[in-house]
């Protein structure tokens, strides 16, 4: 129950992050578990400074320092960014850097209904939640039928069962259901086929609008997209790449002269070549190496129903007064090997 509120002490059940030598582990608070056999055996977590014994952690608080029979570590609360850093991997997941991006673009604040196609490992779906709640819902689809109930039973165990509905079901082919109809404030695919689940956004997503944000990692899948979306009546349409790059902090000592030997300058006194002194300065420096691609956002708006049929209604007048010609070519310029995806 650790994820659904913030809160001093460790509870049986939670969900706690052991923060060691700048590494994160996840750790279940049970006293108990089964071993191999089936056999309840005490819950003893091992680590590279010893043993940590999990029964300990109870009713100790959030934050403290926990011993080791090898050393020492620190017990955290449980955030979607620490999540995000120790969950157990079922797919590839999307970290924090892009996650914050495709908050801010998606507009969501709390109380919004948000649609999520491509659940994966949960990453994504634990910054949803805490986005929205306590009165907003999110809605996350997984084709595959195993990986949505994972999530689901997750999503219960952390406490967060009533802010999100996991669901088996291929949103590609299927949509999202009458029951999501006009009811989205924003929609977010993680799809290999984002343009072909457009359509069926625009049908979720409410008749005053909303925001729709894809995450692809080729842009051949970015220009289908855009195309896709400028057909279907989304505005403001962009694409970006969000790379970190961290600042360094570290110390540099630097050779220092005495030039007082300028004041006396003459062949009897010959100049030092050597450094007098040194002198250590604390400076930040940019990385070695920059960080490598991950994906690319592509963001929309969807404007009000009554504006997308004003839009329609204009180019329609346009058409039928000034003929244009469509380019034939355009799809076949633009389409990809469906067998890449």
């Amino acid at each position: 129950m650790s994820f659904r509120n913030y809160k001093e002490k460790i509870d049986e059940g939670d969900t706690v992050i052991l923060y060691l030598c700048n590494n994160f582990f996840a750790i279940e608070v049970k006293p108990e578990i089964k071993n191999k056999k089936g056999e309840l055996i005490e819950n003893v977590y091992q680590t590279t400074f010893g043993a940590l014994k999990v029964r300990n952690l109870i009713g100790s608080n959030y934050g403290s320092k926990v011993e080791l029979s090898k050393g020492w570590g620190h017990i955290l609360q449980p955030t979607p960014e620490l999540w995000s850093l120790t969950l157990p991997h079922r797919t590839q997941i999307i970290y924090t850097p892009d996650i914050s991006m495709i908050l801010l673009q998606l507009d969501l604040v709390p109380g919004c209904v948000v649609v999520e196609a491509g659940t994966g490992s949960g990453s994504l779906t634990h910054a949803l939640i805490r986005r929205v709640r306590p009165h907003g819902h999110v809605y996350t689809f997984d084709f595959h039928d195993h990986r949505a109930k994972v999530a689901q039973e997750e999503f219960q165990e952390h406490g967060l069962a009533d802010f999100v509905t996991a669901r088996h079901r291929d949103v590609l082919a299927e949509g999202f259901g009458d029951d999501l109809k006009e009811k989205a404030d924003a929609v977010f695919l993680d799809l290999p086929k984002p343009w072909t689940g457009v359509p069926h956004a625009v049908a979720a997503i409410k008749n005053d609008g909303g925001r729709f944000c894809s995450f692809s990692p080729c842009i051949e899948q970015v220009q289908r997209t855009c195309l896709t979306l400028e057909q279907q009546g989304f505005q403001d349409i962009s694409t970006m790449e969000v790379l970190q790059s961290e600042i360094k902090v570290s110390r540099k000592t630097v050779p220092v002269r005495d030039l007082s030997f300028l004041k006396h300058k003459g062949s009897e006194n010959p100049v030092e070549e050597k450094p007098s002194s040194e002198k250590t300065y604390v400076v930040g420096t940019w990385p070695h190496s920059t960080p490598g691609h991950t994906g690319y956002l592509t963001v929309a708006t969807l404007p009000p129903s009554f504006i997308r049929r004003k839009l329609k209604l204009t180019k329609s007048e346009e058409c039928n007064g000034n003929p244009i010609e469509e380019d034939k070519n355009l799809d076949e310029a633009m389409a990809v090997d469906e067998n890449k995806f």
